[in-house]
């Protein structure tokens, strides 16, 4: 988008917000941020029309001229530096090296220019698309995280909260552990208020996954799911930015509720907690919602929820139901995923890229699937067989879902 683009584009964002309509639906028309706007909006208001003008993207002042023989000695130095054993390699590193030569000594933003234009340092990694789940299953999706506080004499406090990305609506449980045990006590009360879903997203905490300690170990929770007929969407590991939704309803509750009183014990906030999830439902309005409270959106949520008789009826020692769990995971520099603490090629032309990757139970199958971009179609880019270590059951009708793609 040019210049003059970028300008209408600004004014735009502005005359809409100026006639009274909300910033959530302004930014969702234009495509913005809210970081973008409140930028314009303050430069329009100190400059006048003048301020939508983009500025000189020249740096304040010119980056220093290293001679030939300064450029050598960094390229000598961190290469000698490469090749030890042991030690550092970096910028600063090389300027200690200089430091002891004497003489002058090289910044580091100078020295890091001239190894990116010697080929020294890789280039920094371009931005992957990354398939977001809420854009691409079709059905109920639901995302679960948990986040710790600290008491006095450091007793930990566990708040679990479970979030409808459609509806925003949430269900809380507030522990002193995050185990396995605590994290089933959780979902089945989240099942029986907002429903059974068809989806559920979040992270690879052992308490989820089953733990690491054998390749394809299908954990407790795995295996409550498939029973239900839910499946499960590993996000990538150690990226919690993909779970950003739940990791703001984490915050506000961190802001809205803990940082706002004092407690003195784990039962006080197990017993204060229904007040914030009571003002979230019927008083807070997410951006997301334009302007609904989350009562009002999740009256048109169509609801299937687990009655207490089923959850009665749930086997002491569940077994692999057929379903499909998912896999979001962005390929090493090597090539190659990890799931489930097996080492999975994918190939090195897609490093640094996303893959779905979805092991289907019944068919004993692992399908790896690759999407450019949020336009670009979908690719089967390769299927491995997945023997799983005990025979699958069938899905019990009752818990059968719509088909989901």
């Amino acid at each position: 988008m040019n210049e003059q683009q970028e300008r209408r584009l600004r004014r735009k964002a502005l005359r809409l917000r100026l006639s009274g309509m909300p910033l959530v639906k302004v930014l969702k028309i234009v495509g913005r941020s809210k970081a973008w706007f409140n930028k314009w909006a303050k430069r329009f208001e100190h400059f006048g029309g003048a301020g939508l003008k983009s500025g000189s993207r020249r740096p304040h002042h010119p980056a220093p001229v290293l001679t030939a023989s300064v450029v050598r000695m960094i390229v000598h130095i961190r290469r000698r530096l490469m090749r030890q054993p042991v030690g550092l390699i970096g910028p600063r590193a090389i300027q200690r090296e200089f430091e002891q030569l004497g003489g002058r000594v090289p910044s580091q933003t100078s020295i890091k220019r001239v190894l990116r234009q010697q080929g020294l340092v890789p280039p920094p990694p371009a931005s992957s698309y990354f398939p977001r789940p809420l854009r691409v299953v079709d059905g109920v999706l639901h995302a679960m995280d948990w986040t710790c506080r600290y008491l006095a004499a450091g007793v930990k406090v566990y708040a679990f909260h479970t979030l409808n990305l459609r509806t925003r609506a949430c269900t809380q449980t507030i522990a002193a552990d995050k185990q396995g045990t605590t994290v089933t006590v959780h979902l089945l009360h989240t099942w029986q208020t907002l429903g059974i879903p068809a989806f559920l997203q979040l992270d690879n905490d052992a308490a989820f996954c089953g733990g690491y300690k054998t390749p394809r170990r299908i954990g407790h929770m795995v295996r409550l799911c498939l029973y239900l007929g839910i499946e499960l969407i590993f996000l990538p590991v150690a990226e919690p930015d993909c779970n950003g939704e739940v990791e703001e309803l984490d915050g506000l509750w961190s802001r809205a509720f803990w940082q706002r009183r004092r407690f003195t014990s784990l039962r006080h906030v197990q017993r204060t907690s229904p007040q914030f999830i009571q003002w979230y439902t019927l008083r807070y309005g997410p951006p997301a919602l334009a302007g609904q409270t989350i009562i009002q959106a999740q009256r048109r949520e169509h609801a299937r929820r687990l009655t207490p008789a089923q959850v009665r009826r749930l086997p002491t020692a569940l077994p692999i139901t057929a379903g499909r769990i998912h896999f979001i995971r962005r390929v090493q520099a090597n090539g190659t995923i990890t799931i489930l603490s097996e080492t999975w090629k994918v190939g090195q032309r897609l490093a640094g890229q996303y893959v779905w990757a979805t092991v289907t139970t019944h068919r004993h199958r692992l399908d790896m699937w690759y999407q450019r971009s949020a336009q670009a179609d979908w690719h089967l880019i390769k299927t491995f067989g997945y023997a799983l270590p005990e025979s699958v059951q069938r899905l019990k009708l009752e818990f059968k879902q719509p088909v989901n793609h």
